[in-house]
């Protein structure tokens, strides 16, 4: 299919072709832009809704020219679907600002679906030679725009759970009751992607109630109805801030959201800003929330002090016991927070007692949601387990992930010239490794030392912790729990290092081979509490689980233990050399 064509004209009171058939009478896609902004909509109408749009003032003022993509086989559900695909890649790409409010309708199949699809990257590169791209499919689809972008589809689960999280959130504000709703999922359930749509959705209902102007596409969709009078005026004025404790991640989210009018102006905090505030929010959003702290030795010395000071001043008295969660919960009437406690990694991490009683409490209140499918990786929901178990040393019989990339090295060179290739061609492909040798190149003195070494093959870590997956020499270098947390990849080169071995039948920790000076924390004097090595071997796994689940279209895999890579060595594909 491609027979479509691209119709050009200004946006401007007079420069509609209002004699065409096609753009009167015909279901059609188009794309307005500007110098920096663009709006994507479908319509059966094209020049009446042409000139809906010319009377809202910021697009008058902001969009300049008018393409519309004709296609005599074109219907309703081929318009919303391309529609979708648009909105999905314009955001992602640098080149333009979108003003839509919503994703579009992509989530339903439809007759002669692939069919229509078919001809979506001819109109992209159609797009691209008339300059309203400036990247690659490929490229865009690795971006983290792409990636994080508030317009991307979701599946109906999730959407659901959007909905179902506003609505709530409404009903709570509106009766000036506090609240607490919990998202909980596992590795690559679209947790972040989630959340970040639902902020944009209630800072589109803040704009609508604190006098945007709109048209009725703009509020089409599953979400329409929190846009009604009667919902929308209890988000009228509030505060509302977004908390990430990873600092790689918090970089990342900042530069998504600035591209976004709607998310321009949230807040992005730490635990630590929340903390030390004079004001308080009306609510507070916090992603991957298992990352919070308690009372423990921190990165920086200084921060025992601060936490100590900050529990203190809020609470009226220092209590060991409470964490950075409760900081928030005090700062805030509304939470919503999204966690995962198989993905805590260090022993300062919140407790796993707080992680069950915040499930419990969102529970009983019915504000509870749960995340299931698996949507990064290729090999489906059953490969997280399979990792999981894997890295216990529980698993019994070995399966097949058809469509994915799996694959199992002796030499790790051989899997980094792979992991190469890999990032030749699909991009976005790098190595990881367990905290299981020391990071002694971080030191000035010590910037050409290899950190990791096994036989002839050397590698440094990551020389940067923000946004180490762009950065210009991460391709040669190892990323750590710390920089990929959060992130995709496309391939994953994962070293399994030796702080875990395999000996009398079962997965252990080797606490000598295990170098993260936080992660290896057998007694928070803090606290009075002491960790087994069974404790720490728990964070070392859910790490190692992390690692093996950034990959979305293929992981390889190098064991440097020899007994854990035997017994291993049955459950993935030999790699192909």
């Amino acid at each position: 299919m491609a027979n479509f064509e691209i119709v050009s004209f200004p946006f401007t009171s007079g420069g509609f072709p209002r004699d065409s058939v096609a753009l009167n009478d015909w279901p059609v896609v188009y794309v307005l832009t500007g110098k920096r902004h663009a709006y994507v909509g479908e319509s059966h109408r094209a020049m009446s809704r042409m000139a809906q749009h010319f009377q809202i003032q910021d697009r008058r003022e902001k969009l300049r020219v008018a393409r519309v993509i004709i296609d005599t086989e074109f219907n309703k559900s081929a318009c919303h679907d391309l529609e979708a695909f648009l909105i999905k890649y314009i955001d992602g790409d640098e080149q333009f600002t979108l003003l839509n409010l919503n994703a579009g309708q992509t989530s339903y199949n439809y007759f002669n679906r692939d069919h229509y699809r078919s001809s979506h990257e001819a109109i992209f590169e159609a797009l691209q030679q008339a300059g309203l791209f400036s990247g690659s499919i490929r490229e865009i689809e690795n971006s983290d725009l792409f990636k994080f972008s508030p317009y991307k589809q979701l599946t109906d689960v999730q959407t659901a759970t959007v909905a179902n999280v506003a609505e709530g959130l409404l009903a709570d504000l509106g009766a000036g009751k506090p609240s607490l709703s919990v998202i909980e999922g596992a590795p690559g359930t679209g947790k972040t992607v989630v959340v970040i749509t639902l902020m944009k959705l209630l800072r589109d209902i803040q704009s609508v109630v604190e006098g945007g102007e709109v048209l009725e596409e703009d509020i089409d969709g599953p979400y329409g109805d929190l846009f009604l009078s009667g919902f929308r005026e209890a988000l009228a004025h509030r505060r509302i801030g977004f908390v990430v404790p990873q600092q790689a991640l918090r970089k990342t989210l900042a530069g998504v959201f600035r591209r976004s009018p709607a998310l321009r102006g949230v807040e992005i905090l730490t635990p630590w800003d929340v903390g030390k505030s004079d004001a308080r929010w009306d609510l507070l959003i916090v992603d991957e929330a298992h990352r919070l702290s308690q009372y423990a030795a921190q990165s920086f010395g200084g921060l025992v002090a601060d936490f100590r000071d900050i529990t203190t001043r809020l609470f009226g008295a220092f209590d060991p016991d409470l964490t950075q969660l409760d900081w928030i919960r005090k700062q805030s009437d509304h939470q919503i927070v999204i966690i995962d406690g198989g993905q805590s990694v260090l022993p300062a991490d919140l407790p796993s007692a707080s992680i069950a009683q915040l499930s419990a409490e969102a529970a009983t209140a019915s504000r509870r949601y749960r995340l299931e499918s698996q949507l990064r990786v290729l090999a489906g929901g059953d490969y997280v387990e399979y990792i999981r178990d894997a890295v216990s040393g529980v698993l019994e019989h070995p399966r097949e992930f058809e469509g994915y990339d799996l694959r199992f090295y002796d030499d790790p060179s051989t899997m980094h010239a792979a992991i190469r290739q890999q990032n030749e061609k699909l991009g976005l492909s790098r190595m990881l490794a367990g905290f299981a040798w020391p990071h002694l190149s971080k030191r000035a003195t010590d910037s050409h030392i290899d950190d990791i070494t096994i036989g002839d093959f050397s590698i440094q870590w990551n020389r940067k912790m923000k946004d180490w997956v762009n950065s210009s020499d991460s391709i040669n270098e190892a990323g750590s729990i710390y920089t990929i947390q959060g992130y995709d990849l496309n391939v994953a080169g994962v070293i399994i290092g030796p702080d875990l071995t395999y000996r009398d039948g079962k997965v252990l920790l080797d606490s000598a081979n295990y170098f993260d000076p936080r992660g290896n924390q057998r007694n928070n004097n803090l606290r009075k509490i002491t960790y087994t090595d069974a404790d720490i071997q728990r964070f070392v796994e859910n790490i190692y689980t992390v690692l093996l689940t950034r990959g979305i279209r293929g992981t390889y895999i190098h064991v440097v233990d020899p007994a854990l890579r035997e017994y291993l060595r049955p459950f993935f594909p030999p790699a192909n050399v």
